[in-house]
């Protein structure tokens, strides 16, 4: 365990004291929690495999999960990467510093373990002001997965941080809220044609006028984790409450009332029931024995994208025995971030998945509240 120190900082105007003994932090081969758009990341030196490792053990996060390593500006990259495909410079133009992730071929000198071994790194340019002012004053490519425990929901404050990582992180700059609030979207550079990984905050249309061939398969990327990940963010569990979470298939609206009488026996069988809801849905379901967490209106995807992991959060500490959350609808993920949003609600339910009007579900949930107990 270490003493965790903690800089407050002004998000847009970071003093440059606190930058400072971050980024000799860095240099010491230690960590560093810092801000992005995105969530705040759990940064290292990308250089040095023994303060990288140093990442995995804090995070207990499986050695196979590779990390994102993270630039001042675009010029950097000849620093990490090689053999860099002509594509790099328009969609860095475009869409850097931003909330997108490229996956190129690793150069000599990034440290193996960043990219689990695998001959590709993951790449990019925060937008920022503090992790741009802390890659500056560093020197260096930071390796920065986001700063919590592994497979947790990812941390928008730094208070998240110190909930999942105070005494095993050196310093933590709290420069507020992140303003996204979903991690970055990933594209594989080193495919051909490219291949979206993991959505996130930049939009597939908005990329393929860029990369016209750009493929987005149909359902999320799955990787078991026995396999060398190209990309963090694809294992099916992942961004979860310790509170097992299932997702209610339907338009909201037509299963109120099954949704209803689902709570209710599972109440009467003595099961506390939390219930995640987009704010049109809160007020049906005030009259249940039920933890109700709101995660802002159905229509506005940037303001539920900003606030979904601190509602995961906030859900896992009500004290209930399973979430039952309801995912974007399938129009408002078509584009741009709701499809981040569906993606991470799905890895958060590890793909679970239940219609109330099925009269299998009160078992299906019964019976993943007793595997969560025998998992201890």
């Amino acid at each position: 365990m270490v003493a965790t120190q903690v800089y407050q900082v002004d998000p847009y105007q970071p003093d440059p004291a606190a930058i400072a003994a971050a980024a000799q932090t860095l240099a010491a081969g230690r960590l560093v929690a810092f801000p992005t758009e995105t969530v705040y990341g759990l940064g290292a030196n990308a250089l040095d495999p023994a303060a990288v490792a140093r990442i995995f053990a804090a995070k207990q996060r499986p050695f196979t999960d590779p990390l994102i390593v993270h630039l001042a500006t675009a010029a950097h990259i000849a620093q990490v990467a090689t053999a860099i495909p002509p594509e790099v410079a328009a969609l860095a133009e475009h869409f850097w510093p931003g909330p997108l992730t490229l996956v190129l071929r690793r150069g000599p000198h990034v440290a193996p373990n960043v990219s689990a071994g695998r001959e590709s790194v993951a790449v990019r340019v925060p937008a920022h002001p503090v992790a741009h002012a802390l890659l500056l004053a560093c020197g260096l490519p930071i390796a920065a997965p986001s700063a919590n425990l592994f497979s947790r929901p990812s941390p928008t404050t730094a208070q998240h941080v110190l909930d999942d990582l105070a005494g095993r992180v050196d310093l933590v700059l709290d420069g507020g809220a992140t303003t996204i609030g979903l991690e970055s979207t990933v594209v594989d550079l080193t495919q051909t044609p490219p291949v979206l990984l993991r959505p996130g905050g930049v939009g597939v249309a908005a990329l393929r006028t860029l990369l016209p061939e750009l493929r987005s398969p149909d359902a999320p990327v799955v990787v078991t984790d026995t396999e060398a990940a190209s990309s963090p963010g694809t294992l099916l569990k992942h961004y979860a409450p310790r509170t097992p979470v299932l997702l209610l298939r339907g338009a909201a609206g037509d299963d109120d009332q099954r949704v209803h009488i689902l709570v209710r026996t599972l109440h009467a069988r003595g099961l506390r029931v939390g219930l995640l809801l987009p704010d049109e849905e809160i007020a049906h379901y005030a009259d249940l024995h039920a933890e109700l967490v709101s995660f802002g209106p159905a229509h506005d995807m940037a303001a539920i994208g900003r606030a979904l992991f601190a509602r995961l959060r906030e859900a896992d500490s009500l004290g209930a025995d399973v979430i039952l959350a309801r995912p974007v609808a399938e129009q408002a993920a078509a584009g741009g971030i709701g499809l981040a949003i569906r993606d991470r609600l799905f890895r958060a339910a590890e793909g679970r998945a239940i219609d109330a009007a099925d009269p299998a579900a009160l078992g299906i949930v019964l019976s993943v509240v007793r595997r969560e107990i025998d998992r201890g």
